[in-house]
């Protein structure tokens, strides 16, 4: 439990019908009768006048207390309701840090409801991507996470790796006996039962991490074949300035969509061509350089031309290419060649026939396949800690079925364990902490 008291103004600057200012800490009771003048019960809404440090009536509003540890952070909290304006806000901020307050660092109310118990690290994380989710998706699982849904996952592996670490330790005790632990098909069943629950919980955090985070799509291609008015027709919105004039786009324009609750960010480059224009190279440049640092490329050619092999060569050989053959509405596509090993999408920018193929290709190749009930959000750290525990689990199932390395199992299904704490912060640094929270908004 923390000795000091923070406080924030918990709501989006600017003119509202309502303003909170939060505040955690021993001091909380003290602050709200201070404010108010009143003792107030727990968790009821008292309506009354809030007061400033020389005691005249700053607002009317609502106060509510919770004692601990029934509250958010699990300590004392106030929350001040107040109208949404900038001034009010802030005279009752000033009165709070008067009363012997500090101001809160971002994130730092959720953090302490993790460092009391309130809830684990992947529940924390949870609530920044509740207020950060762009789609309705994107939120439920965000809410799904939040409820432990993510955690509860990690729990089941969790047992299951202590229960075939009981059951080795115990096999290496009696090593003398005559009967070998280690080669009962127990174990060896133990093993795959939790290989299983580890590529399940995989799959299923790769989905949220995806439903997250996104990936980003960069269109390519020369001046003139149709990129800009791609990036409008899959947006629905003139996001980009189409001419027939070649090198009109000349900086990157992104964009995002939300195909199914897949994030995915667009991003539309200067046409890639040889140009004296000092701006329009400098556009080039800037797109050859997003184009390495994207998910999925989408090289744009007019429907009646063929691959260009010349950008082809030009495009970096580990990131995959999907061929989009625009202008059909003033072309005849050719036969679609069924055993073709290229990804090709035929389709019209300027009418939209095509589009909803290309929307489903993108969440394809993205092996984003659903929003399932009970889907839940994760993070790149909690897909890197899964995999390591993946690895380690494989590794622990080969030393015991074909070395009979019990002890090298045995430490593999601990450090196993340890990853899955650096998830659920069972385990975990101070700077990881700081890293995590230190990306929330004030005030949660």
């Amino acid at each position: 439990m923390a000795s000091d008291t923070i406080a924030a103004v918990a709501t989006p600057r600017g003119q509202g019908a309502i303003g909170v200012v939060k505040v955690s800490g021993p001091l909380a009771q003290q602050v709200a009768k201070s404010i108010t003048g009143q003792d107030l019960q727990p968790r009821q809404a008292h309506y009354l006048d809030l007061h400033g440090q020389d005691g005249d009536t700053i607002d009317q509003g609502i106060a509510i207390y919770f004692n601990r540890p029934d509250s958010y952070t699990g300590e004392d909290v106030l929350e001040l309701q107040a109208h949404g304006n900038g001034f009010v806000l802030d005279q009752l901020l000033d009165t709070v840090i008067a009363e012997g307050a500090r101001l809160a660092r971002p994130g730092e109310f959720t953090e302490r409801a993790f460092l009391n118990n309130k809830m684990d690290l992947a529940q924390a994380e949870a609530v920044a991507d509740l207020i950060e989710s762009n789609s309705r998706e994107a939120a439920r699982a965000a809410v799904e996470s939040l409820r432990g849904e993510f955690s509860r996952g990690v729990a089941v592996i969790r047992d299951q790796l202590i229960d075939a670490r009981v059951y080795i330790e115990a096999a290496l005790d009696f090593s003398e006996e005559e009967i070998d632990f280690l080669a009962d098909s127990e174990l060896a069943d133990r093993l795959t039962a939790l290989n299983k629950s580890i590529d399940s919980l995989l799959s299923r955090a790769t989905e949220g991490r995806l439903m997250r985070d996104g990936i980003t799509v960069v269109i390519v291609g020369a001046p003139n074949v149709g990129k800009s008015s791609l990036l409008n027709s899959l947006t629905g919105e003139d996001s980009a300035i189409v001419t027939d004039v070649p090198g009109t786009t000349r900086d990157l324009l992104r964009e995002i969509i939300v195909i199914d609750g897949l994030p995915v960010h667009i991003v539309d480059t200067a046409g890639l061509r040889e140009t004296h224009d000092k701006v329009e190279q400098e556009g080039i440049r800037r797109a050859r350089q997003q184009i390495e640092s994207a998910d999925h490329i989408l090289a744009v050619r007019e429907a009646g031309q063929g691959i260009d092999k010349d950008l082809l060569q030009g495009l970096p050989i580990d990131i995959a290419v999907t061929w989009v053959f625009n202008k059909t509405d003033l072309h005849e596509p050719p036969i679609a060649n069924p055993d073709s090993l290229v990804s090709e999408i035929y389709l019209s920018a300027k009418t939209g026939h095509g589009i909803d193929q290309l929307r489903s290709h993108l969440k394809q190749v993205a092996g984003f396949t659903s929003t399932p009930e009970g889907a839940f959000m994760a993070r790149r750290r909690h897909i890197d800690a899964l995999q390591a525990v993946r690895q380690l689990g494989l590794s622990a199932n080969e030393h015991v079925t074909g070395t009979g390395a019990g002890e090298l199992a045995a430490e593999d299904l601990r450090m196993a364990q340890d990853q899955l704490n650096l998830i659920t912060g069972e385990f975990g640094s101070d700077d990881l902490l700081g890293e995590i929270f230190g990306r929330f908004c004030i005030g949660k």
